[in-house]
């Protein structure tokens, strides 16, 4: 029951965590926008606090480090763990865009999507599509339907929610994975890569939040999960104090089960390395045993997490799921993966880059070769990033069959894996260093000031980094159709007045319209049903991304108004109730997308114009708004 008494523990430790966390992001969020800043991309001051702030996060956490180590006031310790790490992550991203209302990278891109996504679960919690009407969601709902209850607590639109909700959750992952670092390794050690894997997650992965949630608990998870398939057993028969058992089991799967309800292509990796684990540990029982019934157990295991998590996963992905027992078709649709950017068509070596973080991977990567045979954290990290190469390798390998695995994105995960076992090098180096020097104080301080430098440089550095994804976000104009940098807004500026137009001729709820924009931006702001999602990659393969544009060209060529509408009225799909158009010198136009991967880039762009005389008809509502024209059908 030890095992199981461990993990209830840990457990207890993370409710407590995520609870600090939570107060910590929410204070230090309310008292950045009690105070007018300047725009981040027009003045150095939100920097400079950005830095002074950092640094006193830094120093809180150096404390906890001291106490734990020296076993001092460890409850307090703890607390103060979590505090300074949820502070540091507050600040890090709290501070740069304290001027705007938007999250990294603004409303722009793939940001679109998931605000709209985020509109959709804030306007209700059931799990619908972020655009199409009558469909389960695709994409998991994990993230967004949490964020969902989180706007609706506050009384927030979803666009408005986003910034505010990404960084509490993103602190709440970084003290979720320091307590689980807690139960696997020393506890000071513990602080000690979670600062470091947390600061690389903030660099390299804030910008998509729900895929940095995961990436903040792929480490100390996989350690787990080694745990849990692998157990080395003692001369005398026994199992090692520090075999997790059955807790480290139910843990994986649950971790599997979160991934595959945040991040599909996360769950990938995290499962992919799961069975290589298997794999291998199988195959080192087999060798100890000297027969392959020594396998089973193994076997056993990972079918329980692979249970575990199809558990949890079913949670947002029944309903996609049972739609297409039913009978939904995917075929031709849905292509998510088909983009190839340079970084996905070659494999990425970061220890060799001639920065911090390279410095840091070099040192990770000798030390997961050197320890390879003798450290069960260097096993499981090294078989996490070995398998992240393998996948590079198999997406590469599938592009000559018209697709890929989209590698490109777990370059962040790499980063985080080389980060905790460049973390665990430099405190054994460290180490050795001193034992070599006859344990001169002198240069145990030299290589503890040396650390927390770097460690404060990099930290510094995280809004450079991010330096075009913050200027984005005031650049951006949001949903009050304001920019934070107080330049003339964009055409975001007229959507207010496109809801209202749409609900006055209409006079019912927003989630019972369907609208026909390709500004696609205005379902991101406000919780229409869309008739065709931005491009097909973000389009629900159960839509018929293809057919439906198809369809609006059809429409388009159409002599009459009767045959307009019996066009939509016989469509497979539901009909637009509203068409937010532009102006066209020749008519009203729409500005739709087309996959053409292998291309780079993957989507072309193309118009279709409606003629005004269409909808010169008593059955439609036309109203001219900026450069838009909305047409609603009344009739």
């Amino acid at each position: 029951m030890a095992p199981y008494r461990r993990a209830l523990r840990t457990a207890g430790e993370g409710a407590a965590a995520v609870v600090v966390a939570t107060i910590v992001a929410a204070v230090g969020l309310f008292a950045f926008a009690r105070v007018q800043w300047p725009a981040f991309n027009s003045s150095n001051v939100t920097q400079a606090v950005t830095t002074v702030l950092q640094v006193g996060a830094l120093v809180v956490l150096a404390c906890s480090v001291v106490l734990l180590r020296r076993r001092r006031w460890t409850l307090f310790a703890r607390v103060l763990s979590w505090a300074g790490l949820s502070g540091l992550v507050t600040v890090t991203l709290g501070m740069p865009l304290a001027a705007t209302k938007l999250y990294l990278h603004g409303i722009s891109v793939d940001q679109e999507f998931r605000t709209e996504y985020l509109t959709r679960l804030t306007d209700s919690p059931a799990l619908r599509d972020m655009t199409y009407a009558d469909l389960p969601p695709f994409y998991p709902a994990g993230w967004f339907w949490v964020g969902g209850r989180f706007a609706s607590l506050l009384g927030l639109d979803g666009w408005e929610a986003f910034k505010p909700w990404s960084i509490v959750s993103l602190a709440v992952a970084a003290v979720v994975g320091l307590v689980l670092w807690t139960a696997l390794v020393r506890v000071d050690l513990a602080v000690l890569v979670a600062t470091a894997t947390t600061a690389v997650v903030l660099a390299y992965g804030s910008p998509e939040p729900y895929g940095a949630f995961v990436a903040l608990l792929i480490a100390p998870a996989l350690v787990m999960a080694w745990g849990a398939l692998s157990r080395p057993v003692r001369p005398s028969g026994g199992s090692p104090k520090d075999a997790p058992g059955g807790g480290a089991v139910v843990g994986t799967g649950l971790f599997l089960g979160l991934a595959a309800t945040f991040y599909s292509l996360y769950l990938g990796i995290a499962a992919f390395t799961v069975t290589v684990m298997a794999v291998v540990a199988a195959v080192l029982a087999r060798r100890t045993a000297g027969t392959w019934r020594a396998a089973v157990p193994v076997l056993v295991r990972l079918g329980v997490i692979a249970g575990i998590a199809v558990v949890v996963a079913l949670l947002v992905w029944a309903p996609f799921v049972l739609e297409v027992l039913r009978g939904g078709s995917t075929a031709g649709s849905g292509t998510a993966t088909h983009y190839l950017p340079e970084t996905g068509a070659r494999l990425p070596l970061p220890m060799f880059h001639g920065s911090l973080i390279g410095l840091l991977c070099l040192l990770g990567t000798v030390w997961l070769v050197g320890r390879a045979t003798s450290s069960r954290r260097a096993q499981a990290l090294g078989l996490g990033v070995v398998s992240v190469y393998l996948w590079y390798l198999a997406s590469m390998a599938l592009t000559a069959l018209g697709n890929t695995l989209l590698a490109f994105r777990l370059e962040v995960i790499l980063l985080v894996l080389l980060a905790a076992a460049g973390t665990f090098a430099f405190v054994d180096f460290t180490r050795w260093i001193v034992l070599a020097t006859s344990e001169n104080q002198r240069v145990r301080w030299s290589l503890i000031a040396v650390g927390a430098l770097g460690a404060l440089a990099f930290t510094q550095n995280i809004p450079q980094v991010l330096a075009n994804e913050i200027t984005v976000a005031y650049t951006d104009t949001d949903g009050n159709g304001e920019r934070a940098d107080q330049r003339p807004p964009g055409a975001g500026a007229y959507y207010a007045e496109l809801d209202e137009t749409i609900t006055a001729a209409l006079g019912r709820p927003r989630d019972e319209i369907v609208v026909l924009t390709a500004d696609t931006t205005f379902l991101a702001y406000y919780p229409y049903l869309g008739f065709q999602a931005l491009t097909s990659h973000y389009a629900n393969p159960l839509a018929d991304f293809e057919g439906r544009a198809a369809a609006i060209e059809d429409w388009a060529s159409v002599e009459t108004t009767d045959e307009l509408l019996a066009a939509w009225d016989e469509s497979p799909w539901r009909g637009p109730d509203a068409i937010v158009f532009r102006q066209g010198a020749e008519g009203y136009t729409l500005r739709l997308a087309e996959d053409v991967y292998p291309n780079d880039p993957n989507v072309r762009r193309y118009s279709v114009t409606y003629p005004k005389s269409l909808f010169d008809d008593p059955r439609f509502t036309v109203s001219e708004i900026g450069p838009f024209v909305v047409v609603t059908r009344t009739g």
